[in-house]
């Protein structure tokens, strides 16, 4: 007879991508889109859990993108969690699909149940949904492999005395929403993350992007103009350094699943 004492298993998470951006073309190669990408830091999390665990145990992730399909989102009733990607565009902008995108994320963070993470661009709009200052920064690019003094928060939620992150961004969160606690901070961005325990957590670079994924926008915004050679081979000098995306990926999970 089998036993009715052990322990039912959770049911996988049910998380919901909202791609804000396409790659670049050899990224998208290789992972199709940033759904791909995500899945890609997710898993490689899952594998350092104790005890280690394949990603498609843990959760079914959709993705939806949100910038050229504007009424494609989940139903909240149907999804735990969702995550929200980095992208080009600019998070305080009033295009249509950043409106809705803006108002999706609030009705998100109001549900008390859907657990919401933002990654950049994703960690801006959170930001504003929230009613933070979004804005440009007087600093101009952070780029690649930066490290981010952690607040005791921080620390705890990443466990990780220091972080080191691949960032992409010349826009910042410019002041904390009510409540948020910060997760840490440097001297080019204040609001290098934020969170608040069971709602939200967010950080302002990119966990999941790799030396290749950073390399090839570095080469193709400087072909096109919009980094000078300066920024460039500063971003290219420390797009190959290690980093602590995994160990970021799996404090989202631990997140998103009720940790």
């Amino acid at each position: 007879m089998a036993s009715t004492t052990g322990q039912q298993q959770p049911r996988p998470l049910r998380l919901a991508i909202l791609e804000c951006d396409t790659p670049q073309p050899q990224t998208r190669a290789l992972y199709r889109d940033y759904t791909g990408v995500f899945a890609a830091l997710l898993g490689a999390a899952a594998r350092t859990l104790d005890p280690p665990a394949d990603l498609a145990a843990l959760a079914s992730v959709t993705g939806y993108d949100v910038v050229n399909e504007l009424h494609t989102y989940p139903a909240l009733d149907d999804v735990d969690a969702v995550l929200l990607t980095g992208s080009r565009h600019t998070a305080f902008d009033d295009d249509p699909w950043i409106k809705n995108l803006v108002a999706f994320t609030r009705k998100a963070l109001d549900s008390g149940r859907v657990r919401v993470v933002g990654v950049c661009f994703g960690h801006q709009i959170v930001g504003r949904a929230l009613g933070a200052r979004v804005a440009k920064s007087d600093k101009g690019w952070e780029l690649a492999v930066t490290e981010v003094d952690l607040t005791e928060a921080g620390k705890a939620v990443f466990q990780l005395d220091k972080m080191r992150i691949h960032q992409m961004h010349r826009d910042v969160v410019a002041d904390l929403p009510p409540d948020a606690v910060p997760l840490g901070s440097n001297a080019f961005c204040p609001v290098q993350g934020m969170y608040v325990p069971g709602r939200y957590m967010t950080v302002q670079g990119h966990p999941e992007f790799t030396g290749d994924i950073v390399s090839e926008i570095l080469f193709n915004r400087h072909t096109v103009g919009i980094f000078t050679d300066d920024v460039y081979e500063d971003g290219m000098r420390r797009a190959g350094v290690a980093h602590d995306g995994v160990a970021i990926g799996k404090a989202f999970l631990q997140f998103m699943r009720g940790g």
